[in-house]
């Protein structure tokens, strides 16, 4: 399910791009993701949606990581995640890492010739078609599979760096028709780890031609720049490092920012740091697609955003420059959505498990006299993997039925829902994952219940104590067909659950149309429910009415997890009804119990963002 499992919001809502609480939208209670925000990335950091709600997700490593699948780039050793490449993997940049700009600072980045920039755009503009180019272009293979000459027309682009990403980068660049100069501090030695293609040279030389230029090095190695202050003048630097977790914390000025304080002459762009080094090499069809660009001159913003497009991904414009700070914290984040799904998860899973542990291992000690705790690590996970699954699987419908509810009420959708319910909606994606998880584990542990030595001695006692009885045919018709309907099921919920999942995932879910998409998740997804809820009656059967099986007075853990599905069901079918059908429906095209309907702007800034729009 990675990266996208969550439905359009199930309240017919366009939130805005932050999650804010609103109740613009209309519910339909049978949906997994809310308003679909934060999937899942390659390295792991949300940034916000599309027009069409779903969502986007940017991650990566940091500059040079190749970490989106764990494989190393190309032609070079693998770095860490995390770590962006060396410059002319030489080591300490000369000059001090810190202090004033690099050069005369005699005219600031807005005062940057027009001409420059404008022949920027251009170069980028002549590569902005395709956004699905393949990595290797056509005509830059040889006939022996490696890369030829670059065009001598193509648009030259340069990198300073020879890092993994670096050499990732240029790869792409290539791929994309660049004609592309790598500078480095030991030529020689690097040149045979980039494509033919690429001319490696020295960082002076390198900087001399190119109108644009990427910057793939170190913070503390800008400063080796200094001597280049006169050639970069004028130049746009493309600054594609992040800062660790520990200096992001510690410095208030992002790499960006301190990359334009060294060169004032230069117009500054931060870019490509949430794209690894994978994603480059193996294109956006395998990776992630966004690339937040922030920078304080708009012409130099637009022509990377153009060469972003022609590499075949997708700019968004994040604003000016201070956003660079926003932007370099975005592959430092793990899993922000999932905090509290994952506590969520976790609190049922401890609760069932002590339920369960008092049941079927406590009272039989207490009472009796019988040891049986070796059910822990296995007999009692298996019973608790079920309930947490039921259970969250339940939670990702009721909050859909209870905007229903809240809508029904007011008699418009114009009103905001409260914050709890409205962050209850944005997290069912991550809640429906947990429960499709939770479902595969149980059916896993299910499989290896009779491989035990517990299931074994079992049988043998089991067949001894008929042998005793001189019974010779043992045959139980009604448990029978209990367990075959219980097991027929189960695995019906299962197969449901798993086309949920496939769904969610990016190349799936693009390939369908709304109205496929929105029946998966929130057709199927509700008859996923129905069928766990006969899943559970099933194995449940007589069980709830017979007074063996309230052990210290507590009842089947069954019983209580048929709860709040029930109340789920229930509450759909009750909004099936005509006269609740009908209301639904108008409300959700607009019309509002007063027979008119009132637009009011909220005057509170912070409000006005908390209010969903339609």
């Amino acid at each position: 399910m990675a990266a996208d499992l969550g439905c359009p919001s199930d309240e017919g809502s366009h939130r805005p791009a932050r999650p804010r609480p609103g109740s613009v939208a209309a519910p339909e209670p049978a949906r997994w993701g809310g308003a679909r925000r934060g999937g899942a990335g390659r390295g792991g950091a949300d940034t916000g949606r599309d027009v069409g709600g779903r969502a986007r997700s940017v991650g990566g490593g940091r500059c040079g990581s190749p970490i989106a699948r764990g494989r190393g780039v190309r032609a070079g050793g693998h770095v860490p995640a995390g770590r962006s490449p060396r410059a002319g993997r030489g080591g300490a940049g000369r000059g001090a890492a810190g202090g004033g700009a690099c050069g005369p600072a005699t005219a600031s980045s807005a005062d940057l010739p027009p001409p420059r920039l404008r022949a920027a755009g251009r170069l980028a503009t002549q590569m902005s078609g395709e956004m699905d180019k393949p990595l290797i272009s056509r005509r830059l293979v040889d006939s022996d599979g490696s890369l030829a000459e670059a065009p001598s027309e193509a648009p030259k682009v340069g990198v300073l760096g020879s890092g993994d990403f670096a050499r990732s980068l240029v790869t792409r660049l290539l791929g994309s028709g660049f004609s592309v100069v790598v500078g480095s501090r030991n030529p020689k030695r690097t040149a045979g780890l980039f494509p033919s293609a690429a001319q490696v040279t020295f960082q002076a030389e390198a900087v001399d031609s190119p109108d644009v230029i990427f910057v793939a090095m170190f913070r503390e190695h800008y400063s080796s720049l200094c001597g280049l202050s006169d050639q970069l003048a004028g130049k746009i630097l493309v600054d594609v490092s992040n800062p660790t977790e520990q200096e992001h914390l510690r410095r208030r000025e992002s790499n960006a920012e301190y990359l334009a304080s060294l060169f004032p002459t230069c117009t500054v762009v931060k870019a490509f740091n949430v794209i690894s080094a994978w994603t480059l090499q193996s294109g956006p069809r395998d990776g992630n697609r966004q690339v937040p660009i922030c920078s304080d001159h708009p012409e130099a913003k637009r022509a990377v955003s153009e060469m972003v497009q022609a590499m075949g991904f997708m700019p968004m414009d994040m604003g000016s420059l201070v956003s660079a700070r926003e932007v370099e914290a975005m592959p430092l984040r793990l899993l922000p959505g999932w905090k509290v799904p994952a506590l969520l998860a976790l609190g049922l899973f401890i609760f069932f498990y002590v339920y369960n542990f008092v049941r079927d291992v406590l009272q039989p000690y207490v009472r009796d006299g019988k040891s049986k705790f070796y059910k822990l690590p296995v007999s009692v996970v298996n019973t608790t993997l079920p309930c947490v699954a039921y259970v969250l699987l339940s939670l990702v419908y009721l909050p859909g039925v209870l905007a229903a509810a809240l809508q029904l009420h007011r008699g418009t959708k114009y009103r905001r829902f409260p914050d709890w319910l409205d962050h209850w909606l944005q997290h069912r994606k991550q809640i429906g994952l947990l429960s499709f998880f939770c479902a595969a584990l149980h059916a896993l542990y299910s499989f290896c219940l009779p491989l035990g030595r517990v299931s074994r001695y079992e049988v043998v006692n089991l067949a001894i104590k008929q042998v005793l009885a001189n019974k010779s045919h043992l045959w139980i018709e009604e448990e029978v067909w209990r367990m075959e309907i219980y097991l027929s099921l189960g695995v019906l919920a299962l197969g449901t659950l798993s086309l949920l999942a496939v769904t969610s995932l990016p190349s799936i879910a693009n390939s369908l149309n709304w109205r496929e998409f929105s029946f998966v998740q929130s057709t199927l997804g509700f008859v996923a429910l129905v069928l766990s809820t006969l899943h559970t009656l099933t194995y449940g059967w007589t069980r709830a009415f017979e007074d063996s099986h309230y052990k210290f007075y507590l009842p089947p853990t069954f019983t209580l997890t048929l709860l709040v599905p029930c109340v789920v069901i229930l509450a759909k079918g009750l909004f099936l009804l005509p006269c609740f059908r009908h209301r639904l429906s108008k409300i959700r095209r607009g019309w509002e119990k007063d027979g008119a309907i009132k637009f009011t702007l909220p005057m509170d800034h912070a409000l006005a963002q908390k209010t969903s729009h339609v």
